[in-house]
């Protein structure tokens, strides 16, 4: 473990990055939000090895950029803290734990069926999950709203949610927190932030080298079955059509898992035929009590497909190209984000972001069923996280526990 620091992320190591998303991969369950709630625990919180303001800059763009948002924050932030190799590295870290387990997961449902005791884990879990997203929101309103024009943005942002979700909505609130931003606080006299010496820097030559490597894998991967024939060829071809399929999907869907659901639906159930009905809501219900981004349901998909192979090629086909455009799109902001226009832009963005997450724990949270063994884990959780800053690590999956002991009863 590293020790605490502020700004000196040269001292974030590779291996850091690597083991603190994999913790938590594998204990955040709930979605975005929760995850991202998680990191913002630990590693704003305990670790002091990035700022809130940092998380939210993320946020912002990957809430506008395609894929899964929760990936693309996590992405960003490790490219922040350790460059190119640190976004790799934080990749592989927080999709491993759910990809192993919704694998293995997966080969029991085809094989024996569905699971309850997972859906009393799971009623434990989202009551947990919803306070400590209050918890995190709660916090950075503290440090990052700091006048009543920024309340004003944050309580529109989280009405406007609620009354309407959808990707446009998200996209209208952070154009409309930006607008904000840019009129209220383009006239502030506060000197523009310095840019830190520890920066990393963008090779555009890497990036151009990696694109046209990409480009070049992916035609060769495309013609490879018509140079083999047989079990080998289909098998081949099965895997090809899972990687166009995912990663076209990837790169084209925006707002999160949960607006995006129906979408891929359509393809994969009513277009392609690959799962039936019934066996695509248990892949997004089997995405939702796994920890990690929710997106990870493709893994379920990918091996009813093509087996373990399917499995892989589905989980990197979803993830890699929109945290590759994250990344491309990470240094166009971190070029300009300290010019007075734009940091007057992100007084309005961060609000807004806030009010989003504050938005989030309500609408995970008003599906919840209203008895006392749900009310006592959120209390008890609120309290834990917000009073004595007990770790999620441990938060989540005890009240995951409590919840199969408080549930199998009720």
């Amino acid at each position: 473990m590293i020790k605490p620091i502020n700004d000196n992320k040269n001292s974030v190591s590779l291996n850091y990055l690597f083991l603190t998303f994999l913790r938590i991969g594998a204990t955040s369950w709930g979605g975005f939000m929760a995850l991202i709630s998680v990191v913002q625990k630990n590693m704003v919180e305990k670790d002091k090895v990035i700022k809130d303001e940092e998380i939210l800059d993320g946020i912002s763009l990957a809430s506008v950029l395609p894929g899964p948002v929760a990936f693309n924050v996590v992405t960003y932030i490790g490219y922040q803290l350790k460059g190119f190799k640190g976004a790799l590295v934080s990749m592989a870290g927080i999709t491993l734990p759910s990809f192993l387990l919704i694998l293995v997961l997966a080969h029991l449902y085809f094989k024996f069926g569905q699971f309850p005791i997972f859906t009393n884990f799971f009623n434990g879990v989202l009551p947990a999950v919803t306070a400590i997203i209050i918890s995190v929101a709660y916090s950075m309103t503290r440090k990052n709203v700091k006048d009543p024009k920024q309340v004003v943005i944050m309580t529109s942002a989280i009405v406007a949610l609620i009354l309407f979700r959808s990707f446009f909505i998200t996209a209208l609130i952070m154009v409309v927190g930006g607008s904000a931003g840019y009129f209220i606080y383009r006239k502030d006299d506060a000197k523009e932030q310095k840019t830190s010496s520890n920066r990393i820097s963008f090779s555009w030559k890497r990036a151009l080298v990696l694109t046209f490597s990409i480009i070049a894998g992916v035609v060769f991967f495309a013609y490879l079955p018509n140079l083999t024939q047989g079990a080998l060829q289909e098998q081949l071809r099965i895997q090809r059509d899972i990687m166009f399929t995912f990663s076209g999907l990837s790169v084209t869907l925006f707002g999160g898992g949960y607006v995006i659901i129906p979408a891929i639906h359509e393809v994969i159930v009513e277009g392609l035929h690959w799962l039936s009905t019934k066996e695509f809501s248990d892949a997004i219900a089997m995405g939702q009590i796994t920890p990690g981004p929710i997106f990870i349901s493709a893994t379920f998909i990918g091996y009813k497909v093509g087996g373990l192979m399917g499995a892989i090629t589905a989980t990197l086909a979803i993830f890699l190209p929109p945290g590759f455009i994250m990344l491309l799109c990470s240094q166009f902001i971190d070029s300009i984000k300290n010019s007075k226009v734009v940091v007057a832009i992100f007084k309005g963005l961060r609000p807004a972001v806030i009010g989003m997450i504050f938005a989030a724990a309500y609408t995970l949270g008003k599906d919840l069923s209203l008895n006392w063994g749900t009310i006592f884990i959120f209390l008890s959780v609120l309290v834990l996280s917000i009073k004595y800053k007990i770790n999620v690590v441990y938060l989540i999956p005890a009240s995951g526990v409590i919840g199969i002991l408080i549930f199998s009863y009720l």
